[in-house]
């Protein structure tokens, strides 16, 4: 409930990486890095500041999406649960910023996008089996029966 919800603009700095977890979900997950730009009154002209790098965490058909339609170099808005981490390496200790996204999209303020939807996968309608008279069954009920037999289940 008490969950910090972000959202951050910025450039994919990795290619996002694909795996099935053990338990057979798919997991996406690339880094981000998100730099904050300051007016320069002397140069009057925008310059960089310093740079935050996320690991963005995609799950299940987000992570299929994610890994079709993302790029180094891409500036995307992302939206999610934010976790920071403590760990302690070789006896230094680091902290990482990770997101869990909920959307992933590109930031259109910066060039255009195609969108296209995908629709999950449904198996084939199978005809109904018709008896014929005489409790035989017909040459639609045979095909029906074949149809089914090679369809495999999900």
């Amino acid at each position: 409930m008490n969950e910090t919800l972000v959202t951050v603009v910025g450039n994919v700095a990795s290619q996002p990486d694909y795996r099935e977890a053990a338990n057979g979900s798919a997991v996406s997950r690339f880094r981000l890095a998100a730099t904050v730009r300051r007016w320069d009154r002397q140069r009057e002209e925008w310059a960089d500041a310093h740079t935050s790098f996320y690991t963005v965490w995609a799950w299940r058909t987000l992570a299929a999406n994610v890994v079709g339609s993302v790029s180094v170099g891409e500036p995307l808005i992302v939206q999610g649960k934010l976790r920071v981490q403590d760990q302690e390496r070789e006896g230094k200790r680091w902290f990482s910023a990770d997101i869990d996204a909920v959307s992933i999209g590109h930031d259109l303020t910066r060039g255009t996008s195609a969108f296209r939807r995908v629709s999950p996968a449904r198996p084939l309608p199978i005809e109904p089996v018709r008896m014929v008279a005489g409790g035989g069954k017909g040459p639609l009920a045979e095909s029906a029966e074949a149809a089914a037999a090679s369809v495999a289940p999900l």
